[in-house]
């Protein structure tokens, strides 16, 4: 084999699916799992069948959710899907695809402290907003979109959805581009790292980047960003397995397990001369622990508070402002759609870094629309890895 066949053949077995404690996901190649998400056809008896006494099944969000959300926060219906006139430009789609996202527990919440400008309270007694996945046109009056299509949608927790011609900004998945590399490699989470990293936290060759929340799907793309760009990688995960795994498959210099070990202590012992760029998923202790280490001119790319989500209290910040004074320590969140403009720069080099093979994600696949809450749920427990998918049954 060469050098070239070689570096093809490990391009090939980078991504991998994860057994899901609810799905039917196995630990498989890509090759593997192109069977699992075949494009499914949409023949003309099939779109004829889809009328208004076609069953479509929801999730509802029964109650606000102030501390730990659980399963009782959730409703299951089946209601006819009604009327199907769509307007010119509207599409009716069949979700196939749900992506979980932690952020969508913070509009769970009565009130968000946010605000209603991003995210705002969900109503209750109605379908549970989605933020990522994948969807199939099965009816259209929009030429752009026609039925069989896929495209990259916002994932509401129903089996269809009609989606105004005025929502549709995305066009449909070109064929060459797998519909799971669209909402992993090429998705929000890993333009969200993309961004955070490079834009926000500016890394450079040779500096120490510690990221937690390492062996979530936007912690295990930034590790390997960081290490593309010549930057020493400390991972925060939980567990001996997460962390074994960041330092074998994803190749970074060290790992910290939060679940049994000083964190403080071990940034400290790790990067003896503080921390340059530290990129937060999780907020909370953690980010204190490694606030308290950062260098001189330090960058810390605010992402996310997850340990915060379930709390109705305000995610705390830094205890320690002076320090970021004295150490000319930037702090800085971010939203991916802040980038909008340069979506396609970011989708051009993750396609790049992808096809070399130097970019590994894993893949946890869960099955069935009725597993969607405690797929969700999955998120906050840390029952999973890398990019979590639920594979809806009746695609």
């Amino acid at each position: 084999m060469t050098a070239q066949e070689q570096k093809t053949a490990t391009a090939a077995s980078r991504r991998t699916v994860v057994q899901g404690a609810l799905g039917t996901g196995v630990l498989a190649s890509s090759s593997a799992l192109g069977s699992v998400f075949t494009r499914p056809a949409v023949a003309a008896a099939d779109e004829a069948a889809i009328g208004p006494d076609t069953i479509n099944r929801q999730w509802l969000l029964a109650s606000h959710a102030e501390s730990n959300l659980s399963t009782e926060n959730f409703k299951y219906q089946e209601v006819p899907l009604g009327e199907l006139d769509l307007n010119a430009g509207d599409i009716l789609v069949r979700n196939i695809i749900f992506a979980p996202m932690p952020s969508q527990r913070i509009s769970m919440h009565a009130d968000t402290g946010l605000g209603d400008g991003y995210m705002p309270p969900m109503k209750l007694g109605k379908v549970v907003n989605g933020v990522s996945g994948i969807a199939q046109v099965v009816k259209s009056e929009n030429p752009k979109y026609p039925v069989g299509a896929l495209l990259t949608a916002s994932g509401p927790w129903e089996d269809y959805t009609r989606i105004s011609g005025r929502q549709l900004y995305q066009p449909p998945l070109p064929d060459g581009i797998d519909p799971v590399d669209a909402i992993s490699i090429y998705g929000y989470n890993a333009q969200t790292a993309y961004f955070g990293l490079l834009r926000l936290g500016e890394i450079k060759a040779g500096e120490t980047v510690v990221i937690s929340g390492a062996s979530g799907s936007v912690g295990s793309t930034a590790v390997q960003i960081a290490k593309l760009k010549g930057c020493r990688v400390i991972g925060i995960a939980g567990g001996k397995v997460k962390c074994d795994r960041l330092i074998n498959d994803y190749g970074i210099d060290a790992a910290i397990d939060y679940k049994n070990e000083n964190i403080s202590e071990r940034v400290r012992a790790l990067a003896p001369k503080g921390v340059d760029v530290y990129y937060d998923n999780v907020g909370g202790p953690i980010m204190q622990d490694v606030v308290d280490q950062m260098a001189k001119f330090g960058r810390v790319v605010l992402c996310g508070a997850i340990s915060a989500y379930d709390d109705d209290n305000p995610a705390p910040g830094p205890r320690n402002m002076l320090r970021l004074v004295v150490y000319s320590v930037t702090m800085r969140g971010f939203l991916v759609s802040d980038f909008n403009s340069e979506r396609d720069l970011a989708f051009a080099d993750l396609r790049k870094w992808k096809d070399a093979g130097d970019l590994v994600y894993k893949i946890d696949l869960r099955t069935g629309f009725k597993n969607l809450p405690e797929t969700f749920l999955a998120l906050f427990s840390g029952e999973k890895e890398g990019s979590l998918l639920l594979k809806n049954d009746l695609a």
